[in-house]
């Protein structure tokens, strides 16, 4: 049985599918339009409720000191995902945006979980649904995303996105666990969502 029709998912209709030229565009407008899409991981995720933009010109993005082995993703064309393990425990997943070089991407940081749930509760141990997938670490771990992923393309399998069906209350803020460029209001998010990683400010 696929992930997205198994016993306990409260899966919408999925909307048309986002293709990489999506992502060609200014990190500040993909990542507000990202709020509402649905990100699968071979079949399993749901909807993206929070993520944080990060520019080249940013102190606090893994490009603002020049290409590495790490990062070289993140130099390439836009619309592939950029993979990375963070304070050595965690993995986190990043959608790469603008032209060829540029250097910019957006974090994912929380998703409400839609599709493939009983997969999700597995690999995290967890019965309930609300901290599933309520950090960037936690959702990687959810769908089953490792370094291995590095690279991949958004529009072909495993990944896929499907924009969102319906207009949302997009929420913004400052972005959360760094020290550089700490006062940006580069945080976007679900507005009242309760599957966020933190709620934004009132």
């Amino acid at each position: 049985m696929p992930a997205s029709t198994k016993k306990g998912d409260h899966a919408p209709a999925l909307g048309k599918p986002l293709k990489r030229g999506f992502f060609a565009r200014s990190v500040h407008e993909v990542a507000p339009d990202l709020i509402g899409a649905t990100l699968l991981f071979d079949g399993v995720g749901g909807l993206i409720v929070e993520v944080e933009a990060y520019h080249h010109t940013d102190p606090a993005a893994h490009s603002y000191n020049g290409p590495t082995a790490r990062n070289r993703v993140m130099f390439g064309p836009p619309g592939y995902v950029y993979v990375y393990r963070s304070y050595g425990i965690h993995w986190c997943v990043n959608f790469v945006c603008e032209q060829e070089g540029s250097a910019s991407a957006v974090l994912i940081r929380a998703l409400e979980p839609t599709h493939g749930l009983a997969a999700m509760r597995r690999r995290r141990g967890l019965a309930g649904e609300r901290a599933l997938c309520s950090g960037p670490g936690k959702l990687t771990e959810a769908l089953g995303i490792t370094r291995e992923h590095n690279g991949l393309a958004l529009d072909l399998p495993p990944f896929a996105l499907h924009a969102r069906k319906t207009t949302v209350d997009v929420a913004s803020g400052v972005r959360i666990g760094i020290t550089k460029a700490a006062d940006l209001p580069w945080r976007y998010g679900l507005k009242g969502s309760k599957f966020l990683s933190k709620p934004f400010p009132a």
